[in-house]
């Protein structure tokens, strides 16, 4: 589904990371089975392809989505509006990267969304982390790195829909975000990247996308 012309406007004016390199193959892959009704089809590791590359091009291509998405929220999603980083009322999500901030703190919405992000962009640009030259390797820890990205990136898409759905509906964005989402949830569930509980904030709602 094409993005509208204000979307897209809009769109250019968020930081997105520019890193892609050996992977826009991969992702032009998941592109185009993106364009049919198969969002399964899109998320299965290409045949003969290494899935610590397909990781990184969708961690990639994700990180990107959501960037985007949350960007277009950026004016209402103020320190005042949203106090706390939460989805509802039931759950609260705390920042610590285990580096800068060891012990987790209470935030903001928009400071976590910007820990987060910062986060992830210094991961993405570290090529020890994701490699940029295909065929060189991925640390050890590269499949525990990324499950922790999408659980991270999982709670932005948890905090829009609880606390910023009717005005995501009022700028005609509620199909790509649900669209978003329903190819996120595929993704994560293709290769197993976060726990049944962890998705509890939005279970209803991913039972109904990937029905």
């Amino acid at each position: 589904m094409a993005m509208s012309s204000w979307f897209q406007q809009r769109a250019k004016t968020v930081k997105t990371n520019k890193k892609r390199g050996p992977h826009d193959s991969l992702l032009k892959f998941a592109d185009s089975t993106l364009g049919s009704v198969n969002v399964q089809l899109a998320v299965t590791l290409p045949e003969g392809e290494d899935q610590n590359e397909w990781l990184a091009a969708n961690t990639v291509d994700f990180f990107n989505q959501i960037n985007m998405l949350y960007g277009v929220l950026a004016e209402l999603c103020t320190a005042e509006t949203c106090p706390t980083m939460s989805a509802g009322p039931k759950y609260e999500y705390h920042w610590a990267d285990g580096e800068m901030i060891k012990k987790a703190i209470r935030v903001s919405a928009p400071e976590y969304v910007e820990y987060l992000m910062s986060w992830v962009q210094k991961n993405l640009d570290d090529e020890r982390v994701f490699p940029a030259r295909i065929g060189a390797p991925f640390p050890s820890n590269f499949f525990r790195l990324v499950k922790q990205m999408f659980r991270r990136m999982f709670r932005v898409y948890a905090h829009m829909y609880h606390h910023h759905y009717e005005q995501i509906v009022a700028l005609g964005l509620d199909a790509h975000l649900n669209t978003s989402l329903q190819h996120f949830m595929y993704f994560v569930k293709e290769f197993r990247l976060m726990e049944e509980k962890e998705l509890a904030p939005l279970g209803e709602l991913i039972a109904s996308l990937c029905a």
